[in-house]
């Protein structure tokens, strides 16, 4: 930054910045000190193979690194802190699954050729150890009025194209040399960073565009030297970028750029309705002009989640050295401009351009592992007339259809992803005045009767509308047992509970309640909430000493460690969404079941309906 027009924007460093970080980052002093003051000479680390980032891993960081203009500023040049910065990526890249680094530009203060020298043999340091990285050119690294097609410079002589032919992270070029791509593999799939120049010619977006064009279904991160101004504030060329480059191009979910300062964020939504997340990250107007801080973009799959954090390794491999006051406050930044979260539903943003194939329906034959005695599944209606739901086992524990208050069972295509039947009951009931349907074993079914000594796995897929009020609907149950300890004496605890129920509390958290052959009360397994709108899969396994409640194929805390033998049978049906107390039905789910699967075994994980 530093032109006349850019300092009308703010030049006041931020104030005030909460100190949430402050107590890890005094933890974090010692340790890191000892890494940066314990690591060898670039010499020898390039002897020293490091580990390639996980390619699989659901977790992975990208790094981002702004404006370090004032760091290689003619005869002040300082490859210091840009050096600290790299070699904390590299110390720190198995452990943080760091799979790429982008520089956002202003690499140096006037593009002089002994300034890109400089900074150029810093980020051999990367060049040694084949990490992959993009650079591009902020306005002081070229001449600011001109664009991609300026021609040879400095810049170009030190981070032209060649500097990057072979790296395995490297994709091309466009003609000019200014403008770049770059992929990296995490999470198991592709992801593109468009590193381009400050000032894109028409040929400079046609480009950009072509080369989206050639990767149709993967996401991208552009990176920039000028496009957030301020919160929620684009600058006119960054506003030119979107109208010309983002908008139209759903793959673009993340843009970075620096030039301004403070921080700052924009979301802005495309032309296909999605959030694109804009950042403005630069720190050139702090300590040591910005110290060479690095921005972590750490992703998590899973969590659907992006956690950012900004530190400046420099500062804190200083620490051993003694602190003074500025690099006290500059050495992990805390506002909320600098430590933030953006989440992300990763899949569901990437499907319009990148839609991950439906898992197909598994044939039952494949779902009737040794053991089976039940497996239900509906993928068609019950029917109105017969009412009758098949047992695939054909071990003839089929269902037939209960009505209540002239309620009926609804059906729907919806499905948990990884459920082997495409299709689910939509129960529609609730606490009385009982109104709905549900269904239950034929009597004489052989699962009656069955006391599973020797272990068991039932499991069962549910999800639960956004209208589900646990005043009217909890305890309602997914698969239960009718008959009551009373009726099989066994009187400890409440003896009109049901034999056995899979339910959900009023917290919406899975519950087993059962009396096995071995006690007289009642052993409960817990899972945590489930939240609503989303389908869930539940196993219940038994070895014949201990049970285990399983949520996704993950164990549950609440795991008790008793003894629990069997399940406690008076010879009475089975229900499904639909749950009976004192002998009476007394409450009807209310929700969608999926396929349901009882075992006369104990399975392990990989052999559950939803792997």
């Amino acid at each position: 930054m530093c032109t006349s027009h850019d300092q009308a924007v703010g030049e006041t460093p931020q104030a005030g910045a909460a100190r949430r970080g402050f107590l890890r980052a005094t933890a974090l002093l010692g340790a890191t000190a000892a890494a940066m003051t314990a690591l060898p000479t670039a010499t020898a680390r390039a002897e020293t193979p490091i580990p390639r980032p996980d390619p699989r891993s659901r977790r992975f960081t990208l790094a981002v690194m702004p404006d370090t203009q004032y760091l290689f500023d003619g005869p002040s040049i300082d490859r210091a802190p840009v050096e600290a910065s790299l070699r904390y990526l590299l110390e720190h890249g198995a452990q943080e699954n760091i799979v790429f680094l982008s520089h956002l530009g202003d690499l140096t203060q006037n593009g002089a050729k002994d300034e890109f020298a400089a900074i150029g043999e810093a980020f051999r340091l990367l060049d040694r150890r084949g990490v992959g990285y993009s650079v591009l050119a902020g306005n002081h690294d070229v001449r600011s009025s001109t664009t991609d097609q300026r021609g040879a410079t400095p810049y170009l002589d030190a981070f032209g194209p060649e500097r990057f032919e072979g790296k395995p992270t490297f994709g091309g070029a466009s003609p000019d040399g200014y403008n770049t791509f770059h992929r990296f593999t995490a999470g198991s799939r592709q992801w593109l960073v468009l590193a381009l120049d400050w000032r894109l010619s028409p040929q400079g977006y046609a480009w950009a565009k072509d080369v989206m064009a050639r990767h149709p279904k993967t996401p991208v991160i552009l990176t920039t030297h000028e496009l957030v101004v301020g919160d929620d504030s684009l600058s006119d060329y960054g506003q030119q970028l979107w109208d010309r480059l983002i908008e139209e191009h759903d793959q673009i979910f993340l843009a970075l750029g620096g030039h301004y300062w403070p921080a700052a964020r924009a979301t802005r939504k495309n032309a296909a309705g999605h959030d694109v997340h804009l950042h403005l990250t630069n720190y050139q107007n702090r300590y040591f002009g910005g110290a060479a801080m690095i921005r972590l973009y750490r992703f998590d799959l899973d969590r659907n989640v992006i956690d950012v954090e900004t530190i400046s390794p420099w500062i804190l491999g200083r620490a051993a050295k003694g602190l003074n006051e500025l690099e006290r406050q500059e050495m992990e930044l805390s506002g909320d401009a600098d430590r933030f979260s953006v989440e992300i539903d990763f899949e569901r943003r990437f499907s319009g351009f990148a839609p991950v194939p439906t898992r197909p329906a598994r044939p039952v034959a494949r779902m009737l592992v040794p053991g089976t005695m039940a497996y239900w599944r509906f993928e068609k209606p019950v029917d109105g007339t017969d009412g009758t739901v098949r047992d695939l086992s054909g071990r003839g524990n089929d269902l037939s259809l209960v009505t209540v208050g002239g309620g009926a069972l609804g059906w729907s295509a919806d499905h948990h992803p990884d459920q082997p039947g495409h299709g689910s009951l939509e129960f529609r009931g609730g606490k009385p005045p009982l109104k709905g349907a549900y269904l239950r074993t034929v009597d004489g079914a052989p699962l009656n009767r069955a006391t599973f000594g020797d272990g068991y796995t039932i499991e069962a897929f549910y999800r639960l509308p956004a209208d589900w009020d646990p005043g009217r609907n909890a305890w309602s149950g997914l698969v239960s047992r009718t008959g009551t300890g009373g009726a099989a004496g066994k009187t400890a605890d409440d003896p009109d509970e049901p034999l056995a129920t899979l339910s959900l509390s009023n917290d919406r958290e899975p519950q087993w309640a059962t009396r096995p052959l071995n006690q007289q009360g009642i052993a409960t397994n817990w899972g945590q909430e489930t939240p609503l709108e989303t389908w869930w899969h539940l196993a219940v396994v038994n070895d014949g000493r201990h049970t285990t409640l399983y949520v996704e194929g993950c164990p549950v805390l609440r795991n008790p460690r008793a003894s629990a033998v069997g399940i406690t049978s008076v010879g009475l049906p089975w229900l499904l969404g639909g749950y009976e107390y004192g002998g009476t039905i007394d409450q009807i789910f209310h929700g969608r079941l999926g396929d349901v699967r009882i075992v006369a075994r104990a399975l392990p994980v990989t052999s559950f309906m939803n792997q």
